[in-house]
């Protein structure tokens, strides 16, 4: 009897770990442009989230990192941390795009839309160029979807201090809204309707893009917090969604 139970251990065991998902993320914060001074807060609050989560995490500042496919193809996303202006070469641009093409996730925090102006395979992935932003202040998130693993835990309309960005165009119909601004609700919007956080898929990857993670205070909100960590979990493909 107790050998069996001692089996039946081995077994639960054995099919917790198979079914446990082991996420590997390289996240850059390489900037050829305005750096952001929460970058050690965003880096920070990454690392612990990373260990909660039992994920496992790299930071890097070398853009060298992703210029080989064969190499990158080992993490299940990568995560531009508040990246701003050029900071690729053409050879891990294109490594980055067979990346994703391929399956892999891109998550950009904050600064996506203020990098790699030139590059139009990642302007069309992502949707989008950072036009201006008005003084930080208090605005209304509009929370479009309440289904999707980055916004199923935040309330229909979230009020929250941060800088908002404006964008260049309108944003493409085919992408998918997750929150938008409310544009009533604080001033220097430009855009009406004002998509702030969204997502697509390129082929077999996931693109995830987020303006929102401006202030240091952010990685201290638990709601913002949770919101980055289920858009990690879905580039990631750590769901089925």
């Amino acid at each position: 009897m107790k050998k069996l139970a001692f089996f039946l251990v081995l077994v639960s065991l054995a099919f917790c770990q198979l079914n446990a998902q082991t996420i590997k993320l390289l996240a850059i914060s390489k900037t050829n442009g305005y750096r952001h001074a929460a970058i050690p807060a965003a880096k920070a609050a990454l690392t612990l989230m990373a260990q909660q989560q039992n994920w496992s995490i790299s930071f890097t500042e070398d853009s060298l990192q992703f210029s080989d496919y064969k190499a990158l193809k080992q993490y299940n996303a990568i995560i531009f941390v508040m990246t701003t202006g050029d900071i690729f070469s053409d050879k891990e641009q294109a490594a980055i795009q067979k990346f994703v093409e391929r399956g892999g996730g891109l998550l950009t925090i904050h600064t996506g839309t203020d990098t790699e102006y030139d590059w139009p395979w990642y302007n069309a992935a992502l949707g989008a160029k950072f036009k201006s932003h008005p003084k930080q202040q208090q605005a209304r998130f509009l929370v479009k979807d309440s289904v999707h693993p980055a916004t199923n835990m935040l309330p229909k309309e979230w009020v929250r201090f941060d800088e908002l960005y404006n964008f260049r165009d309108s944003i493409p119909t085919n992408l998918h809204v997750l929150i938008e601004l409310d544009e009533t609700s604080y001033t220097g919007g430009t855009m009406g309707k004002h998509p702030i956080a969204w997502y697509q898929t390129v082929k077999k990857g996931r693109v995830l893009q987020t303006a929102l993670g401006h202030t240091d205070a952010s990685y201290k909100e638990p709601l913002f917090l949770q919101h980055l960590q289920g858009a990690i979990a879905w580039v990631s493909k750590a769901n089925t969604q």
